[in-house]
């Protein structure tokens, strides 16, 4: 093939210029976070939320926006690609709840993917479902009636591992007309699943505060009758959207890391602690990694419509091909990383009963010994399938992660408007992304040591 000297000349600096990357390690990584780089980027996620609505959320164009933020970002070093793939959206067009004689409606979120009632709504009395585990189940409604009524039931987590939908399912099973459940925390209720559409076991369902819920038990209980009225009209339609997925152009490809964070925020607000802050980290990761070779094959997920019910995570564990999956070796997530307690996931089960597949203790072990470093206190945190870590514990692969607690001693702006930029603590955040630095770095080069070929035991 013949050149023109001018060719030649734009390719002899490129081909000058081209040195093999040195290799990764936890020095170097840790001395490439700073707080400057992860705070830019949940300004610019709070800055697309403000122009979109208020929100980042599937379905909206804020999600869409900041897909294109973090492309733009990955440097030309690292391979990226979205993965498109459809899922259920949820909104919200109308909903009402007021007691029957009352002059103010009482607030109420429509739980995602419950059924509408009607256009003129429902009017019937309140009633009590069980506490505790006896409401998670139609059994222990026996002896309470309940038919045609609009059952008043508090949150709690059920034995399938559900605090909405579980309750949801057992009212309807003993014959409500509707469901209002009512927080067990005093935030305000801005989010809240019931996973997937079912018209047979589902019927319209809310999601009320604890002080209201507590005013209406405490007279249902004193034997007062209360009758209230609840109109939801939601529309649930398919809509597409969108993974990142990134990864290191070396390293092994039958030996993968992958770490990840959901980039979806709420509708209710712009979503900067959850999680804007695990996706500035893994962002962080990633750009630290390109400069790096490795042995391991490093992979950066943002996951798309967590928030509904893990379904990106969901969609690209189901996706892959068997083999692809085996090549997997640990998955490590990042989801509410900048504000709170020090938390890592407590792969080896001693303090919360529950471990991940063989693997997971040693990356419990290395999160925990980068924060002791720092000086922090290492609070272990509980699998509660709560994240997208569960879509790879599902098949049995290894996890971990840093996580800085949901509660309202943590985080009292958790999914509400106040999720903004000013929400996030710079030093939690990097401290929790240095953590994971030195992680990578480690696994990146002794992963094969670490967390032997073998450790995935697969479910189906």
């Amino acid at each position: 093939m013949r050149f023109s000297i001018p060719l030649i000349l734009l390719l002899l600096p490129c081909a000058l210029s081209y040195t093999h990357p040195k290799p990764i390690t936890p020095s170097h990584v840790v001395s490439d976070i700073t707080s400057r780089n992860l705070l830019q980027t949940l300004s610019a996620l709070s800055k697309i939320a403000a122009s979109n609505g208020g929100n980042r959320a599937f379905g909206l164009s804020g999600y869409r926006r900041s897909v294109d933020y973090i492309l733009s970002r990955i440097p030309r070093t690292i391979s990226a690609q979205e993965q498109e793939f459809t899922a259920l959206f949820a909104l919200v067009k109308d909903i009402q709840l007021r007691e029957v004689g009352a002059e103010e409606d009482v607030y109420v979120f429509g739980l995602t993917y419950s059924p509408s009632t009607n256009a003129s709504g429902i009017t019937a009395e309140l009633a009590l479902g069980p506490p505790g585990l006896p409401g998670c189940s139609a059994e222990g409604y026996q002896g309470l009636d309940v038919k045609d009524k609009i059952v008043l039931t508090q949150r709690f987590r059920c034995p399938d591992q559900t605090t909405l939908a579980g309750r949801v399912r057992a009212a309807v099973a003993a014959g409500a007309a509707a469901v209002i459940v009512y927080h067990d925390l005093p935030t305000k209720p801005t989010a809240g699943t019931l996973s997937a559409p079912d018209p047979v076991r589902y019927r319209p369902a809310g999601f009320i505060g604890l002080v209201d819920g507590e005013k209406w038990k405490a007279r249902i209980e004193k034997g007062e009758k209360v009758r209230v009225y609840f109109r939801q009209i939601q529309v649930i339609e398919e809509r597409k959207t969108w993974n990142v997925i990134a990864e290191t152009r070396n390293g092994d490809p039958g030996s993968v890391i992958v770490f990840g964070a959901h980039l979806d925020s709420v509708q209710a607000g712009p979503g900067i602690n959850d999680d804007g802050s695990g996706v500035s980290l893994i962002l962080e990761l990633l750009r630290s990694a390109a400069k790096y070779s490795t042995r391991m094959k490093l992979r950066f997920c943002f996951w798309g419509a967590e928030e509904n019910g893990l379904l990106g995570s969901k969609y690209y564990v189901s996706a892959l091909p068997h083999s692809d999956l085996t090549n997997i070796r640990a998955y490590l997530n990042f989801d509410m990383v900048s504000r709170g307690y020090f938390g890592v996931f407590d792969g080896d089960g001693s303090t919360h009963g529950l471990a991940g597949a063989n693997g997971s203790a040693a990356i419990e072990a290395l999160l925990s010994e980068s924060l002791r470093k720092e000086g922090v206190d290492v609070v272990p945190v509980a699998f509660t399938g709560g994240s997208d870590y569960a879509s790879f514990m599902a098949v049995g692969i290894p996890v971990g992660g840093l996580h800085t607690g949901a509660g309202i001693e943590q985080d009292p702006c958790y999914h509400q408007v106040c999720d903004g930029y000013d929400n996030a603590n710079a030093t939690t955040l990097t401290v929790m992304a240095k953590a994971a630095g030195y992680t990578m770095a480690r696994l990146a080069v002794e992963g094969e040591r670490l967390i032997p070929s073998g450790s995935t035991k697969w479910r189906s």
